[in-house]
């Protein structure tokens, strides 16, 4: 079942590369996308077995970004064929220029869209931080295409950014393996295994400076891959600039994978007896991050780079969240399903409104309540639920970081975490609404045929967001307690 959640998609993504018909890519995409899910929710009931000597296995952490991953690659794969249908042949002239859809285009973007939920599959399969390496690596190389997707001189900015940014970010983390390995080795003994289960039972007896500059490069490295400030500065032009289906799956998904990362490493340092240097360092990126997001979201013109920002403040409360420990990393896991579902059903909708009103200028939107009923009254609601308000997912995991940090008695901490939330909520609160109410211009006109999944999808991951604010079934609790424990918490 392990190598069958890797291999669907990437084999899938490969022939989508090759096929020329419009209608069977698009087929095969959602048919790739549901086998794939399928088998991630079927690893719950029966657990897949380990394969490779234990490179390639699933524990409590790995099932929860596996199946949030699949699930999410499952609704954007409607979107994208909505999306991509309503793509071909109109011109976007307002931030593109002579820009025509063609066969070729989408079979890229087809196929990277595959080959990108096949690297993120293995990301969060891999036990062995090696091969785990190689896997965020490839989610870069496998999404860069999707960001250069509309061939405009912003989005190759964009996309060169990305690559250059991450691939530093990724060299780093590579630094800190082999700071690792050194940790791990003992002359005259048998050759270092980089197995997640190996690192643990043997980590009293790991080198503690060179485990503590593993965690630092490795910190560095896949949290410039995560968005934790102030080595987000690829982040608002890629999120940006990608169509909005990407900008999803780049912001619910991609972000988790460095996240798990962090976490790995995260795990051995606490195995290890570090937990209070691993821990302050997360905290300090953490605040420094919703630090550096309520700077920049305040004022902010353009809403695709707001809801960016937005992405690099929620990782930073991922951080805190892991930080604190205790009953913060629960709160922690909660909020990676929460910002996921949200974000994602944002990016869509901010996708709905840039395919009609033609700008990602804030200003330049108003009456999308009039114009996109469901889309401007969606807009709304996940503005709520991405500043943390009642009674949407988000709220219940910010508050049980909140709780965390009051029941440890770091008040400052508290203090800071909900100042810069207010801060974040004056400042999106502001544009947001605006381009909802008010009344639109005469030269809006929604185009015929817009596919039925383009309100469908999001309206779906809204009803998600409300539900996981009101009930959160037993199975996932159970689920999230036990990755909380393997991150320390009793």
């Amino acid at each position: 079942m392990i190598v069958l959640l890797v291999l669907i998609p990437a084999v899938s993504g490969t022939a989508a590369f090759f096929i020329a018909r419009d209608p069977l890519r698009r087929m095969l995409l959602v048919s790739a996308a549901m086998v794939q899910a399928a088998l991630s929710v079927a690893s719950w009931i029966v657990p897949p077995a380990p394969v490779l000597s234990g490179w390639l296995a699933e524990d409590a952490l790995g099932r929860l970004f596996l199946t949030l991953t699949s699930l999410l690659f499952l609704a954007s794969s409607f979107y994208a064929v909505a999306y991509l249908r309503g793509e071909r042949g109109q011109p976007h002239s307002d931030f593109e220029e002579g820009f025509l859809f063609s066969n070729a285009r989408e079979a890229s973007f087809t196929g990277c869209l595959l080959l990108f939920l096949a690297a993120m599959s293995l990301v969060t399969l891999s036990q062995h931080l090696g091969l785990l390496w190689v896997a965020v690596e490839a989610t870069t190389l496998a999404s860069a295409p999707l960001i250069y997707f509309h061939r405009h001189h912003r989005s190759l900015e964009a996309t060169w950014k990305y690559l250059l940014i991450c691939s530093v970010g990724i060299a780093l983390a590579l630094l800190g393996c082999f700071f690792l390995a050194v940790a791990a080795s003992n002359p005259g003994t048998a050759p270092v295994s980089l197995v997640l289960k190996d690192l643990l039972s043997d980590a009293p007896h790991l080198n503690p400076l060179w485990l503590k500059a593993a965690f630092v490069l490795m910190l560095v490295g896949y949290g410039t891959k995560m968005g934790l400030a102030p080595f987000h500065t690829w982040l608002p032009d890629a999120h940006s600039e990608a169509p909005s289906v990407a900008s999803a799956l780049l912001s619910g998904a991609l972000l988790n994978c460095a996240f798990l990362g962090i976490l790995r490493i995260h795990q051995i340092c606490l195995a290890s007896g570090l937990a209070d240097f691993s821990g302050r360092l997360l905290l300090l990126f953490g605040l420094l991050s919703m630090a550096v997001a309520a700077i920049f979201i305040t004022g902010q013109v353009d809403y695709k780079r707001m809801l960016a920002y937005s992405s690099v403040e929620h990782m930073g409360i991922l951080a805190v969240g892991v930080g604190l420990g205790g009953a913060g990393l629960f709160g922690a896991m909660l909020h990676v399903i929460n910002h996921s579902l949200t974000k994602a059903m944002l990016f869509m909708v901010a996708g709905n409104l840039l395919a009609v009103y033609r700008t990602k200028t804030a200003k330049d939107v108003s009456g999308a309540l009039r114009v996109l009923p469901v889309s401007g009254l969606l807009w709304i609601l996940g503005l709520l639920a991405i500043t943390g308000s009642p009674p949407f997912g988000p709220f219940l995991s910010e508050l049980a970081i909140l709780k965390a940090a009051l029941d440890q008695g770091r008040a400052f901490i508290a203090i800071a975490y909900l100042i810069f939330l207010a801060i974040i909520l004056a400042g999106m609160a502001t544009p947001a609404l605006a381009m909802a109410q008010g009344t639109p211009s005469d030269s809006i006109v929604v185009p015929a045929g817009r596919g039925f999944a383009l309100s469908a999808v999001p309206t779906i991951l809204g009803a998600a967001i409300l539900l996981m604010g009101l009930y959160v079934p037993p199975v996932l609790t159970r689920t999230l307690l036990e990755a909380a424990r393997l991150l320390g918490h009793s």
